[in-house]
Order: structure tokens, then sequence, then C-alpha cells
């Protein structure tokens, strides 16, 4: 018989439950994430976790919180059953749990199994819930606190079991699952135990304010994550935003190093991760992610968390203020790191220096080497650039480019042009070379400020190793910069600067440039040349399939239009054609666009690898670097430097 010609009958309640189930409980994490969620509302401050065979054939979750006597553990397994909304309010839901689902779907596809007993009840009470039938509540000796076993999840509904990945994926999800909760929340103790794994426990961390948050941030991301850390702090139009992110060179190649939290609760929702990418978007790379924890507390009235069947995603009120917020939380922060760059990179630098492949042949000299210079050394404290103070009478560098102390800029730093050529045979400084160097090595005095130079955050330039990369002295180490890296985001941020300002200095060509393209490219930048004109550079069309560049950004000067042009059209194809004739805002969808053709316009107007550099401009590019934002990694994400502790080094060498 047709599905249409039959009389319509309601549905037997069990399978009701079965099919609301699937709506909540998705997989074991699902189901472990509900029982979790509830014993954080009862006031758990002890959370343990066990789980054998992916969460398929045991799920149990004990915590010490109020716990429930007999007649709410009989109400508790009935649908649409909760003590969460005491007066109906969807508008201001301060809980995890608010809609008495869990318990009763997870009851109904499992056989389930809550013993718990209230502070100062004589004994507990236990209640079992079989594929949806409810047992007889019976005392039970409990302690204070609720347990709650769930087996043979899902044999109700083998069609979902098929559904299921492997016991080690459902594990690693369960895992993530109790991560997210536990970053949530970290003034409670978390355990998670599995089969033939070692326990995953997050002790409870005291403290009030971001260090106990960093701390167990720490202990979810890894211990790495602390010193690579930024805090934030704002508050804001009735918004509070808290939490650490990591510097923009402290990256991943996966986003579930994401953590976002809302009003306790964590979420994965699409706007606050499109404004984490946005607020990233000038200093990473954009097949890497992020490492931060980041927590969002509101009016309950201004988030609406009923909006998701697994409570994962919020909608707010004003979704452009928050993503605004949100973004210029994280600028700032990242703008108070400076020109600091991941300890990571430190870490790997040592490791390819020590010397561990001739370790043998030291060996076999004279009965040994120094105790431990060849094993691994532990990582240390990092050095916090922007925590070293300027030295007296240095005012730092104005909009002009001009020093504060120093004079003005080198010429050099803001034109790509060669320098005079070095005499063969002598350094920049013009001395005879040490005969111990290596050719590709320009070593010099220091100057008669060198000294006063080593207490700046990158101390004073010793050396140009290779014609690329500049070697500084701190008082605590060494650093290394990548001259052309660390001169590309300079004059990125340079360019950025004059636009807010109101437009970039440009500069005529003697003879206007004809680029030839093809006829769709050629079209594009010509329907793109008003933006364009605003960054300084002024095309029009010449002829079919061709533009002619009249003017550059003066910064850019001595730059090759056609490699400009070629790296725009790059820009402007990754954009797509979205703003099209946009008007001309700042912010948004336009202002990223412009930022991403400066970006690419950038590398052009930089110091290239294999040009040598005199002392005086090595020294200004640090200072230049020392006060510009997001100085710690290129346009492209890549670090500018790598600072080596000078007790790291002294490691590598036995003295320690």
């Amino acid at each position: 018989m047709p599905a249409s010609s039959r009389p319509v009958r309601r549905l037997d309640p069990i399978l009701v439950d079965r099919i609301a189930a699937g709506e909540v409980v998705e997989r074991p994490a699902s189901a472990v994430k509900e029982l979790v969620e509830n014993a954080i509302d009862a006031g758990a401050r002890t959370i343990e976790v066990a789980i054998e065979g992916g969460g398929r054939r045991l799920i149990r979750v004990i915590d010490d919180g109020v716990g429930m006597g007999p007649e709410d553990l009989a109400l508790a397994v009935e649908r649409h059953a909760t003590s969460k909304l005491p007066d109906g309010d969807l508008f201001r839901i301060d809980s995890l749990g608010f809609r008495g689902e869990a318990l009763p779907s997870i009851g109904a596809v499992s056989r389930l199994t809550l013993t718990s007993r209230t502070d100062g009840a004589a004994q507990g009470a236990t209640l079992t819930v079989d594929s949806g039938r409810k047992g007889e509540v019976r005392p039970a000796p409990a302690q204070r606190g609720t347990r709650i076993e769930v087996t043979e999840l899902f044999a109700a509904t083998p069609a979902r079991l098929k559904f299921l990945k492997s016991d080690r994926a459902e594990t690693a999800a369960v895992a993530e699952i109790v991560r997210r909760l536990a970053v949530a929340q970290p003034g409670i103790r978390f355990t998670l135990r599995s089969e033939g794994g070692t326990p995953l426990v997050l002790p409870a961390e005291e403290g009030e304010g971001g260090a106990a948050g960093l701390r167990r941030l720490a202990g979810v991301l890894g211990q790495e994550f602390a010193p690579n850390a930024l805090p934030v702090d704002l508050v804001r139009e009735g918004f509070a935003i808290g939490g650490h992110v990591g510097l923009p060179t402290f990256h991943r190649g996966a986003a579930n190093h994401i953590h976002l939290v809302v009003n306790g609760r964590p979420v994965r929702d699409r706007l606050l991760l499109g404004a984490v990418r946005g607020a990233y978007a000038d200093t990473m790379s954009a097949d890497r992610h992020p490492v931060l924890g980041l927590f969002i507390a509101c009016d309950p009235a201004l988030v609406d968390v009923n909006v998701h069947p697994a409570k994962t995603e919020v909608r707010f009120r004003d979704p452009g203020l928050v993503r605004a917020l949100v973004v210029s939380a994280i600028h700032d922060a990242l703008r108070r790191g400076g020109a600091r760059s991941a300890t990571t990179g430190a870490a790997r630098a040592l490791e390819a220096l020590r010397p561990a492949a001739a370790a043998p042949a030291l060996r076999s000299y004279g009965g040994g080497s120094a105790p431990g210079l060849f094993q691994p050394a532990r990582t240390s404290p990092p050095m916090h650039a922007p925590s070293v103070a300027a030295p007296p009478g240095y005012a730092g560098r104005d909009r002009t480019g001009r020093f504060g102390g120093f004079g003005e800029a080198p010429q050099a730093l803001l034109d790509p042009s060669p320098p005079d050529p070095i005499p063969p045979g002598t350094t920049p400084t013009g001395t005879p070379p040490d005969a111990g160097f290596a050719p590709q090595a320009a070593a010099f005095a220091p100057d008669p400020e060198g000294e006063d130079a080593l207490d700046f955050p990158l101390g004073a330039a010793r050396a140009q190793l290779h014609e690329t990369y500049i070697v500084a002295q701190t008082r605590t180490g060494i650093v290394i910069v990548d001259q052309h890296a660390a001169h590309e985001r300079l004059v990125y941020e340079r360019l950025k600067r004059e636009r807010a300002a109101g437009g970039i200095a440009r500069q005529g060509l003697l003879i206007p440039d004809v680029v030839e393209l093809g006829p769709d490219a050629a079209e594009r930048l010509v329907a793109a040349a008003p933006d364009l004109e605003r960054l300084g550079l002024t095309i029009e069309a010449f002829g079919p399939g061709a533009v002619l560049v009249r003017e550059v950004p003066a910064i850019l000067r001595g730059a090759s239009p056609r490699a400009l042009v070629a790296d725009i059209l790059d820009a402007l194809e990754a954009s797509g054609d979205e703003e099209g004739g946009a008007p001309a805002a700042e912010t948004g969808p336009l202002g990223r666009r412009l930022d991403a053709i400066l970006s690419r316009m950038s590398c052009h107007g930089s110091i290239r690898a294999g040009r040598r550099l005199h002392p005086q401009e090595m020294n200004a590019l640090l200072r230049e670097m020392e006060v510009t934002e997001n100085a710690g990694q290129c346009n492209h994400g890549r670090p500018t430097s790598v600072a080596l502790a000078l007790h790291d080094i002294e490691r590598l060498f036995g003295r320690r």
C-alpha cells in the first residue's frame, strides 16, 4: 500500500525517543558531552570519565556535585524534565544544559544506570533505563554526587553502530570533548581513562584572572603554548573578552587548537571562527591555523544558545559587533607582541646545531664527551623582546620614518636599490676580513654605541651571514634576523599607515611602462584601477590585452612594474570580485582586499636576500622592527627572527 494511503497513527513513545535521540546522541562523544555538562551544572569540582570500546561498550561519568534524591532521579529520565529553567525564560540561559533531553535520549539507545546521593542523605538511590524502558528507583549505597553508567550504546539502534568509526577514532573524539570542556572550566579537575591508554588528568587550577586559564590551556594545548601566548583583555559594549592567543608564528596545520568559550560554554561557532581567521589573516599563511583560548562573557540575553541540537553553535543579537570586538581584541594582543617570534623556532635551531652526529667520533678520541653534551637539552625560558626596556633617549619612530635619538633612518631602508659596491676583500666598514671567517660572513667591530644597543630588545648587529641573515647580540644571547622577511613586514606596515593617513605617496615613471597581459587579466586589472590608484599605483588600459603603468608607490621605486603587476593580479584573483565597485571602506571585504594587494606589493620594496648591508643599515632595521606592529613575522607568516639564549648556546659546547 502506498504510504500516502495509509492511515495516520501515533508512533510508539519508545520509538519517538529513539528518533529524538539521534539529534542529541550522534556518537559516544556526544553522550559524554551531555553527561559532563550535567555534572558541571551540578556544581561538581571533580569529574571522572571512563570509556571502553571507544564508548560503545561503556561510558562512566562520576562527579561530586549536589546529587539527586529519589524523586528527582525518577523525573530526570523523563523527556523535557529539567531543574535548569526555574522561570522558563529561554532568553536568559545561564547553564550548559536546559532542555531535559540528555538522559532520556541516552537511555533510549542504551542501558543507562544512574546512582546518586545528595549531601546529608542517609543513602543514595539508583535507577536503570534499558532501551527506553524505565525501571524502579531503588535504594543503593553511594557517595555524594552522581555516578552514571552507559553500556551497549546504540544496541537498540544497530544501524547507528555501522556509522561509528574505529575505537581509536571514537576515543579521540571523546578526549577532544573532555579537553574542550576542561578549557571552559579550569577550576574543575577532569580525568579521562580509556582502555590501554595513558589517563588524561587535568588538575583543578586555582587562582583568579587569566593565570589559571593559561595553566589549563597549557595543560590542554601543550607546555609550549604558555611562553608563546599573549594575554587578551577587552571590555566594551557589554562584552568581556579574555584568554590567551598564540603568536602568529606559533601555529598548527588544523583548526582543532582553537578554543572558543561563550559564557562558560565551549562552542565551534562559524562567526567566531571567521573573526579569528580574519584577525590573523595579516600575519599567518592561509593554510595554517592559530592556537588560542578565547573566553567571551556577556549578558545571557545577548546570545541565543538554543539554535543547535548539540548546543555547539550560538547566535548573537549583534553579530557584527561581536566579530569586530573579537578582531580588535586579538589585534591588540598581537600588537603588544611586537617583534616576538615563537620560541619553537629557537628550539628547532638549537636541535639543528646540536652535533649529535659527531658524538661517536669525539668519544673515540679520549674516552668520552662532556656529560650531557649530546643529550637533548631542556627548553629554556623564552627571551621576551618587549620586556626589555629601551635605552634612555630612544624615542622610537614616528610616522615619517624618523628614529628618535638616532636621526633620520638610513635611506637604504627606504630605497630597495643596491648600495654602493663594497671593494673585494673588505667588510662593509672597509676593514680587511679576518682570515678565519667564511667569505659569506661580513663581520665588523661594534659601534661606539654598541654596548648601549645591547639593551634593545633585538640587540646590536654584529654580523651579516650569507648576505641574508643579520646576527645581533643582546645581553642574554643572540638574535638571528632574516633581513628580507623583516623588511618586507616593515614596508607593508608603512604602506598600510600611509593608506590609513589619506594616501600612499607615489612617484611617476619617466617613461610609462607597457605591460602585456591576456585580455581577461588586463580587464580585471583595469576594473580594479580606482582601488589601485588609492594604493599609489596608476594604470590605464593600453589597447587589448595590455596596461600602461604611469605611477608606482614611492617606497617601491626601482621595482619592476611588470613583476609588480603580476603579483597584484594574483592578489586580485585570490580575493575575487565580490567588492566590485564597492565604496571606499577601510574595513570589511574591501579593506582586506586592499591589504592583500599591499602585502604583495611590499615584497617588491624590500631588501632582498643576497644584498650586503652596512652596520648602520642593520641596526636601523633592528630598531624599526622593535617599534613596528607584527614585526615578529613576515606577510606570509614566516618568523622574521630567532632568539637563542646564551645558556642554551653554552650547553652546545658543554659549558653547562
